[in-house]
């Protein structure tokens, strides 16, 4: 071999070793799931304004424009946190208001990504008016059924080609795996459900269907949901993915954590369907009364006690969190066929609802990028997971000769 050829071939491998360094969760993670992460109108908007009402304790700037370049380098996936929402889309009947929606669709277009409508049907953020009359009572099943066909079609027919996936219903159980006793569930029954995903079928046969719903690592309640689903499916629903919206603790014990999302994501597959994380963060701050779920009315009154890493987050904490990352993308990878995206739940710590959920005013680090929008370190770890980095594949063939020569 020549000087010249050597030399080519160090910088080939030098340009090697810096691609497979710089790559983002997007970008190693590309042929196993989507990579997505929720925005905010904030976001969206590129707001600067010191006045944007964006109250979340921990926040450290009003400016909102470096968001969406972390959202476009690291994810190819995205989710409005609020602005599909029944209370903003229709807020009253006969009244639809697309103007959030659209200039979040048409931003995440514009930057390549995948867009995932969320959500459809949902007791929660509902506007009172559409289960009642206009004497404040409830309605009868079929104007709710009316109802709900019209608000299915018209979403669906407004987005139709542009987003890609809906949550169909969502957190229609409670954590015993029984059905809530919402209003759409006083008033149709169980029905309600089987009927949003026929509703949703017709107006767009295209787009895939999903149910989402929160405390899915719960055996009783994943099997509450499979039981629920699996006639139905084998009957013929149409849909596509049962999610897990992954809003974890640390205190309720990591490898617990684990296994739970283990058994949860086999006993969905199991069920012929794949199966998402769609709002993944983990709060590390102390839980109160082990308190679990993400009932956004559920609240605690603040002690400091509950509030220890105002200042920061000491080396010991941080190896552990980080280790419960590695671990559980390490389960995650086990069950890459199963599992169609992965979608964190807000860009950074700064914007978290972890910060003053279940207890207003503390300060948390539920999410992957810091205040700053720096991706944390153990973002590489994960990355390496999947794309190792040159002297590691090297150390792997040496291994590998050696064993074979033995």
């Amino acid at each position: 071999m020549t000087i010249r050829n050597i030399a080519l071939t160090l910088f080939a491998l030098q340009v090697s070793a810096l691609s497979l360094h710089a790559q983002t969760l997007k970008d190693a993670y590309r042929d196993y799931w989507y990579t997505g992460v929720s925005v905010n109108q904030w976001e969206v908007a590129a707001e600067t304004n010191a006045t944007n009402k964006h109250d979340v304790t921990g926040f450290i700037s009003a400016d909102q424009t470096a968001n969406w370049q972390v959202v476009e380098k690291n994810f190819n996936s995205v989710v409005a946190e609020n602005c599909m929402k029944m209370e903003v889309l229709h807020p009253a009947e006969g009244v639809y208001d697309f103007t959030l929606a659209d200039q979040f669709v048409e931003k995440a277009l514009a930057s390549g990504l995948r867009v995932h409508g969320h959500v459809l049907i949902w007791h929660s953020q509902c506007p009172d008016w559409f289960h009642k009359d206009s004497e404040g009572n409830l309605v009868s099943r079929e104007v709710l059924k009316k109802r709900m066909r019209e608000h299915i079609h018209t979403i669906l027919g407004h987005f139709k080609g542009r987003v890609s996936s809906w949550d169909v219903v969502n957190e229609a159980f409670e954590d015993d795996g029984s059905l809530r006793k919402s209003l759409f569930y006083q008033i149709l029954g169980e029905d309600f459900i089987p009927l949003a995903f026929q509703y949703a079928h017709e107006a767009d046969p295209n787009v895939e269907l999903y149910y989402n719903d929160f405390s899915m690592n719960k055996p009783a309640k994943v099997e509450g949901v499979c039981k629920f689903f699996r006639p139905l499916i084998e009957k013929g629903l149409p849909i596509d993915a049962i999610g897990m919206q992954g809003h974890m603790i640390f205190e309720d014990g990591p490898q617990k954590i684990i296994n739970q999302y283990d058994h949860s994501i086999k006993a969905i597959a199991s069920l012929g369907v794949k199966t998402f994380f769609s709002e993944v963060d983990l709060s590390i701050l102390p839980n109160p009364y082990g308190f679990a779920g993400a009932n956004i009315s559920d609240r605690f009154a603040y002690r400091p006690e509950m509030d220890p890493y105002k200042d920061g987050i000491p080396a010991e904490k941080q190896k552990e969190i980080d280790q419960f990352w590695v671990d559980w993308f390490k389960m995650l990878i086990s069950n890459k066929e199963s599992i169609n995206r992965v979608t964190f739940w807000c860009v950074n710590d700064a914007n978290s609802w972890k910060n003053d959920f279940p207890i207003r005013g503390r300060k948390d680090y539920a999410t992957l990028v810091d205040r700053n929008n720096n991706m944390k370190p153990v973002v590489q770890e994960i990355i390496e997971l999947v794309m190792p980095k040159p002297e590691c594949q090297a150390k792997g063939k040496k291994a590998k000769k050696s064993n074979n020569k033995k």
